[in-house]
C-alpha cells in the first residue's frame, strides 16, 4: 500500500502501463515462436515472411521501449542465424539481411595557413 500521494499515483501509472504493454510483449513472444517453428517446418519463403513479421513486431516493441533494443536485435539475429543454418543444410543460398548504411567518408579539413616552424632561444 502506498504511503504518499506520489507513490499512489506512481502505482496507478505503472498498473496502466502494464495493461498497455502486456499484449505487445505477448505478441513479440508469439511471433518469435511462430518464426522459429516456421523455419523448422515450413518452406523457406514462408519462413522468411514469418521472420520478417517477427522482426517488425520486435522493432515496434523496442521503439516503444517495451523491450530493450538490444534484446530485439539479439532475437532478430538468432532468427536469421536459424534461417541461414536451415538454408545451408538444404543447399540454398542464405537469406540476406538489409545491410547497415555506411557513413559517408570524410575528407581531412584543408589547412588554412601553412604550419610555421618556431625556434626557441635557449
Amino acid at each position: 500500500m502506498p504511503n504518499t500521494k506520489s507513490a499512489a499515483k506512481a502505482l496507478r501509472v505503472s498498473v496502466r502501463r502494464q495493461k498497455q504493454n502486456r499484449p505487445i510483449r505477448t505478441a513479440t513472444r508469439t511471433s518469435v515462436t511462430k518464426a522459429i517453428k516456421a523455419v523448422q517446418e515450413q518452406p523457406q519463403e514462408e519462413a522468411r515472411s514469418a521472420i520478417r513479421s517477427a522482426e517488425r513486431i520486435l522493432d515496434k516493441a523496442a521503439h516503444k521501449k517495451i523491450i530493450h533494443p538490444n534484446k530485439a536485435a539479439r532475437l532478430k539475429s538468432r532468427l536469421m542465424k536459424r534461417l541461414n543454418a536451415q538454408t545451408a543444410a538444404t543447399g540454398k543460398a542464405p537469406a540476406k539481411t538489409t545491410p547497415a548504411r555506411k557513413a559517408p567518408a570524410r575528407k581531412a579539413p584543408a589547412r588554412k595557413t601553412p604550419a610555421r616552424k618556431t625556434t626557441r632561444k635557449p
